[in-house]
């Protein structure tokens, strides 16, 4: 019933079904990845942001390519935030995000996630999966637009390909949950999600949310410290997981993000509606 109130926005996004659109905004722009070029500036973004500014530790061949890849690479979509007023693809690609729709993770084997979480009550939801990661932006670029950018592109994605459960790992910087735990206690008390979307850490990778005695927690403190991308997914209306993960890999602690996207439609779509609609004008 939700979906056939919204119908007449999405009837605009139908115009053009063979190609997703771009989102401008000054010399920014938001759209997927278009040719091997594009994906490898994407690569070697993520490479800088994750491994020689955050601390990840790459194995043999991410150390020598200088480019972040693993086996899902293949079966995704990447979206860009891209500057114009740059000339090569590798300076122009400014923030990515990875994008694994259910269809391709089945081709790869599963999602990206299933290494951390028990993902089984998102398989048995009725309705298309999409799984989102790999998020960075360039340093110069950590402002509201190109931030803004990249949730509009992924709320047009979403209205693109009809998706209706959104999820992913979002980090911590560090592997020391100990760091967190008021947060991580404020995030298991508030934002648990529901029984029907609620997937559980691993046993053998859980590490306990419930830290803290939850009656003596600062909330408003404890909001305010929420790492940016978080804040944004818990503002749309998202969930978290039970249990967060240490990657050693990427030196973060994780927590598992969920949010149905008709949540993205009532409190973003209707802001942007009138972006998206100039955007796919003939």
């Amino acid at each position: 019933m939700h979906r056939e109130k919204r119908s007449g926005s999405l009837s605009t996004l139908e115009l053009r079904r063979d190609k997703f659109v771009e989102l401008r905004s000054g010399s920014l722009g938001v759209r997927l990845a278009e040719t091997e070029s594009e994906k490898d500036a994407a690569r070697a973004l993520r490479y800088r942001v994750f491994y020689e500014e955050m601390g990840a530790i790459p194995n043999e061949s991410i150390r020598n390519l200088k480019r972040d890849f693993d086996e899902y690479d293949d079966f995704s979509d990447y979206l860009l935030v891209i500057d114009y007023n740059k000339i090569s693809d590798h300076e122009r690609v400014v923030g990515t995000y990875r994008l694994i729709r259910k269809e391709n993770a089945d081709k790869a084997g599963g999602f990206y996630s299933r290494a951390e979480y028990d993902l089984s009550v998102l398989q048995e939801y009725p309705g298309n999966l999409l799984e989102v990661g790999r998020s960075c932006v360039h340093p110069q670029y950590r402002n509201r637009s190109a931030m803004q950018l990249l949730w509009e592109g992924i709320a047009a994605y979403i209205f693109y390909y009809r998706i209706d459960i959104l999820f992913g790992c979002a980090s911590f910087p560090g592997t020391d949950p100990d760091q967190y735990a008021e947060i991580l206690t404020y995030l298991y008390q508030t934002q648990l999600a529901p029984p029907a979307l609620l997937v559980k850490a691993l046993p053998e990778r859980r590490v306990e949310m419930l830290r803290v005695d939850p009656h003596h927690l600062d909330h408003f403190r404890c909001r305010l410290e929420l790492p940016p991308l978080i804040k944004g997914y818990l503002r749309l209306g998202g969930y978290v997981g039970d249990g967060a993960v240490i990657d050693q890999q990427f030196n973060t602690t994780d927590v598992a993000i969920i949010l149905k996207t008709e949540l993205i439609a009532d409190k973003y779509y209707r802001h942007y509606e009138r972006r998206l609609r100039d955007a796919l004008e003939f």
